[in-house]
């Protein structure tokens, strides 16, 4: 059985989208999902399941965890593989190496069209960096995160699109539990 990676929005963050992660981790074995293992508090997890693409597990998850959980959130899917050309196709090597926690890895509900790519970086009014490769988007904040005017809710407006994103350190964290279930 493949193994798969997946990311939900807003869980754990701010108060919002409370779930334990030993909750996650049965409900997805429930789900029959197998080797359930998490991340961390803002749900990340990696699993076995039969094959089948990334998008049609995002959307059962997504419709699952609000009919079960009456959680709102979204998953965001990869494979093992996609996951390993997240990490290689990073436009900001130098940052991941000395600021990992200011870049942030987006993960895209759908791939933005060049000139969404394009509107995003234009409406930038700091010194944040953008590039955009598929479902994934790149962001490194020079300045910090907490003070950005780079937002989600601006980057998903700006994107068409709606995303969760991971700091570099997470995204490492991610890496290592992939290469554990090879």
């Amino acid at each position: 059985m493949p193994a798969y990676l997946a990311f939900l929005r807003a869980v754990n963050v701010g108060g919002t989208g409370k779930l334990p992660m030993a909750e996650l981790r049965t409900w997805l074995t429930h789900l029959g999902l197998a080797d359930v293992r998490t991340v961390l508090q803002s749900g990340n997890a990696l699993f076995r399941a039969g094959s089948t693409s990334p998008e049609k597990l995002e959307q059962r998850l997504t419709a699952a965890a609000a009919k079960d959980l009456g959680l709102k959130t979204t998953f965001f899917v990869r494979t093992v593989p996609a996951w390993s050309q997240v990490i290689a196709r990073n436009p900001f090597p130098s940052e991941a190496t000395s600021d990992p926690a200011h870049l942030v890895v987006l993960l895209l509900e759908n791939a933005p069209a060049a000139a969404q790519v394009k509107a995003l970086q234009t409406a930038i009014s700091g010194r944040e960096q953008v590039r955009a490769h598929g479902r994934q988007a790149y962001v490194f904040y020079p300045d910090g995160i907490g003070e950005s005017k780079l937002t989600l809710a601006v980057i998903e407006k700006r994107l068409g699109t709606r995303c969760t994103g991971r700091n570099w350190n997470t995204v490492q964290k991610m890496a290592a539990l992939a290469a554990s279930a090879e």
